[in-house]
Order: C-alpha cells, then sequence, then structure tokens
C-alpha cells in the first residue's frame, strides 16, 4: 500500500466514480481502475461496489476512507516539514570553477535548486591560481578545480572525481597501449592554459620527463574532438569525457594513465549552511 493508492481511492470516493477519479487526477480511467484493484487485493476485501450509473463504498471503504485521508493528511504534513527546513538554509553561494573541469553544471544546480530552494549559486570560471586567492580572500566561497597541490594549501579538500586519463587518436589511427614519451612524438590537440585538461597533461609530460609538441590548441572539448577525428593531433581526456565520443580510438597509457581528480575546496574557517549545502550537493 502506498499514498498513490490511498490518493486514487479517496478521489474515486469523493467523486463517486473512476472516470471522474482519473479526470480529477490527470490521469487515464484504466490506471485508476488498475490501482484500486491492486489495493483491493493488497487489503483482500473489495473497497468498492461497482455499478452501471455508480461506484459506492462498502462496508470495508466507509472503514477504510477515513485511515486513508489521515494518512494523506500526514504525509503533507511531513512533506510540508521537510519543506520548511529546506528554507531555512538560505543565501548566495559564489563557486568558482576551472575552465573544462565540470561538464555538466545543470544537473548539480538543479539538485541544489530542489533540495535548497532558497540557496542561489553564482557560478564563474577562472585560471586556478585566481580561485584558490579568490577562495582566501572570500571573494569566492568554494572553486571547484583539478587537484595538483599548488595553491591550495590551507583550504579543506575534498574529492570529487577520481579516474585514468586516456588519449585520443582518430578513428583510422592504430590502437594498443603506449607510454608518455610515445604520446609526445605524436602532435597534441591541447587545451588554452588554465583549463584543467591543460593542467594535467601538462604536469603528466613533465613528471614523464618528456617534451611534446602541440599541433593546436583550443578553448573547448567540440573543438578538440573534431581536430582529433580529422587526424590533426591526439588529445589527453579523462576517461569518462573520451567515452562520449565512441567513434575516437581510445588508447590506455602503459602501467596507467595520468590521474583525473576533480576536487572542490574552500576556507577552513566558519562557513555558512549554504556553503555547506553545496559541497555536499556537489559530492
Amino acid at each position: 500500500m502506498d499514498l498513490r493508492q490511498l490518493e486514487i481511492a479517496v478521489a474515486v470516493a469523493e467523486e463517486g466514480g473512476f472516470t471522474a477519479a482519473a479526470l480529477r487526477l490527470h490521469t487515464v480511467q484504466s490506471t485508476v481502475s488498475t490501482v484500486i484493484r491492486a489495493l483491493e487485493r493488497d487489503l483482500g476485501t473489495a473497497l468498492f461496489e461497482r455499478t452501471t450509473h455508480r461506484v459506492a463504498l462498502t462496508p470495508a471503504g466507509l472503514a477504510f476512507l477515513p485511515a486513508a485521508r489521515a494518512a494523506l493528511t500526514a504525509a503533507e504534513q511531513a512533506r510540508a516539514t521537510v519543506d520548511g527546513a529546506r528554507w531555512k538554509v538560505s543565501g548566495c553561494v559564489r563557486i568558482g570553477v576551472m575552465p573544462g573541469c565540470w561538464a555538466e553544471p545543470h544537473r548539480v544546480l538543479a539538485k541544489l535548486r530542489r533540495e535548497h530552494p532558497a540557496v542561489r549559486a553564482e557560478v564563474r570560471m577562472a585560471h586556478p591560481d585566481e580561485l584558490s586567492a579568490a577562495v582566501r580572500k572570500s571573494t569566492v566561497d568554494v572553486m571547484v578545480g583539478v587537484a595538483d597541490g599548488d595553491g591550495t594549501d590551507g583550504l579543506v579538500r575534498r574529492s570529487l572525481r577520481r579516474e585514468e586519463m586516456v588519449l585520443v587518436t582518430a578513428p583510422t589511427s592504430e590502437g594498443g597501449a603506449l607510454t608518455m614519451a610515445e604520446a609526445a612524438e605524436l602532435a597534441v590537440v591541447d587545451f588554452a592554459p588554465g583549463w584543467a585538461v591543460r593542467q594535467v597533461t601538462d604536469r603528466a609530460f613533465r613528471d614523464a620527463g618528456v617534451a611534446r609538441v602541440v599541433s593546436c590548441e583550443v578553448a573547448e572539448i567540440g573543438a578538440a574532438v573534431e581536430l582529433v577525428r580529422h587526424d590533426f593531433g591526439a588529445c589527453l581526456l579523462p576517461e569518462s569525457v573520451a567515452g562520449r565520443f565512441p567513434e575516437l580510438r581510445v588508447r590506455r597509457f602503459t602501467g596507467g594513465g595520468p590521474r583525473w581528480d576533480v576536487a572542490v575546496w574552500w576556507s577552513g574557517g566558519e562557513v555558512s549552511d549554504a556553503v555547506r549545502a553545496v559541497v555536499k550537493v556537489l559530492e
């Protein structure tokens, strides 16, 4: 037995029929009939007497109706209590984002709006050094970026996503695992400085002790993918992003590739309930 069944049973009783109840609930008559049959089967007794002209409550239905109404009222009160608690968290949270590390902000912002309607988020993109300085100066409340330890000492950090980076190449290119040195021999399509992927790529080649040739520098994923697709170079991407383009050939790195570690940072001091709510939604 669930609240939807109770709601439909009450509507049938109050409207005096299945068709009228369906109109009230903006559904179809067959759905109402199916739900009532399931409810009666669950209870082991008939709640309604069906006649040609009208549907009437059985004695069991007459006894059931007040309890069903009370349950619906209690559920509505519980929902109102939760809504009231959600609205108690309010305020504006300024979120700084490193370009390229937050692929679907609409999902997070939609969840925030559902769970905390009175919390407003302002999102802006900036270079990671700017963002960490902004958090320290309290001009940004939280920052989202890739973790490499630069400029974030003293800030509170929470990891959001960890995965491997892979190399994507043209559909007609050779496959197989490769080393960073072998990747450096290929022309590389890369992102502008300040982009999250660029920061991880720079560090990966630097740690491997090899230099690469950047054939093209772009500022959006779509442009990079089109260049790779037409064989103007290869590109390092997080595995989940590469998976969105199945036509490209994905090559992994021998011994495991560079790590894509997206995290959220905020000041180590006292933070508002609104900031806590945003961090929770980001997780």
